[in-house]
């Protein structure tokens, strides 16, 4: 072979080699190709709605994937998810904040760990109709609620004791299976709680003259958001730190375009978008949600932030109530971790 031969076969081997090496440096590896993902089982409310539509959007569109995660959203409802966390059978909920205190307040190990809600959107609903105009007027009226616990539960109370008003004064009916609304609209319960965000655009929808009294008012609670235990935070620290910045940029799309919510949720509840018409009341439910993710904190701070003076004053309200049986000596940071956010 000639030495000129020779030089073009090393040269075109050593161009071959840098070709190698320059793909090989200029693009890293994934999660996914590199590494095993980290499994992270998340619960949500008991029925799939648009309202979860930042969870199904981060799922369908492979952000939890690209971040190293495995994935998988069931639905529960809130005070079973607040045990199953505790107990590290679920690693991650979405749960309301009064939950979270009483919980705490009983040695269950969870901590709240990024907002979602940054407005409570808990906010009872009446029928004009059946003579409810003020929170006075729910005085020996059925009143709608899916069962004693949680944040709907609670801002009742504080709309009725605003009113001087007691439970015994009111004819509670109990939905679990979360028909209370549907109950308000054919006449079968004259008030209800719900989500402003929801229940409250359902009503709208149907054409009631309502009454609504919001839980801001009488009830000053810090909104649901991402729980965990402190045991799964120290094993997944990292995995579930990118599952909320997963989630909360899936949030951020939405956003900027809430049809993106209603085609990721269609996927999981495809009644949801059926038809024009409950396509049309879907996106009413998904922008009425996302005014809801931001309070003044969130609109300063960025979304997920946490209200450390919002839950001051909700674990100061909740201890004054004495069938809540909050320690006294409860503080914020047995409630918290905000070490998670991004």
């Amino acid at each position: 072979m000639s030495l000129g031969r020779k030089l073009n076969l090393m040269l075109v081997a050593v161009i071959s080699l840098s070709i190698v090496v320059g793909a090989c440096e200029g693009t890293p590896a994934s999660p996914t190709a590199s590494a095993p993902r980290t499994a992270l089982s998340v619960g949500l409310g008991y029925i799939p709605s648009v309202q979860f539509a930042p969870f199904y959007l981060a799922q369908q569109s492979g952000a939890y994937e690209r971040a190293g995660l495995d994935v998988t959203i069931q639905n529960q409802i809130d005070p079973d998810l607040i045990n199953l966390v505790g107990s590290g059978a679920v690693d991650i909920a979405l749960a309301d904040g009064t939950s979270v205190i009483p919980a705490v307040s009983n040695g269950i190990p969870i901590r709240y760990m990024a907002t979602v809600y940054g407005i409570l959107p808990n906010v009872i609903i009446a029928r004009a109709d059946a003579g409810i105009s003020t929170p006075s007027d729910l005085a020996n009226r059925k009143v709608g609620t899916p069962g004693q616990y949680g944040s709907g539960y609670l801002t009742l109370l504080g709309i009725l004791a605003e009113a001087a008003l007691e439970v015994s004064d009111i004819q509670l009916e109990l939905y679990p299976d979360f028909g209370q609304t549907q109950a308000l609209i054919t006449g079968q319960a004259d008030a209800v709680t719900g989500y402003a965000n929801n229940d409250l655009v359902q009503a709208e929808a149907a054409g009631l003259e309502l009454s609504v009294f919001y839980a801001s008012a009488s009830a000053p609670f810090a909104g649901p958001g991402l729980i965990s235990s402190p045991e799964t935070i120290s094993a997944k620290r990292d995995a579930i730190r990118a599952f909320i910045a997963a989630t909360l940029d899936a949030m951020e799309q939405i956003s900027a375009n809430p049809e993106l919510g209603v085609d990721a949720a269609a996927k999981v509840v495809p009644e949801v978008a059926a038809d024009e018409a409950t396509r049309a009341k879907s996106l009413a439910v998904m922008k009425a949600t996302i005014n809801v993710w931001r309070g003044l904190v969130q609109e300063s701070e960025g979304l997920g932030a946490i209200d450390r003076a919002g839950w001051a004053t909700s674990l100061e309200f909740l201890r004054g109530l004495p069938d809540q049986g909050i320690r006294a000596d409860l503080t914020v940071e047995e409630l918290l971790d905000e070490s998670l956010l991004p």
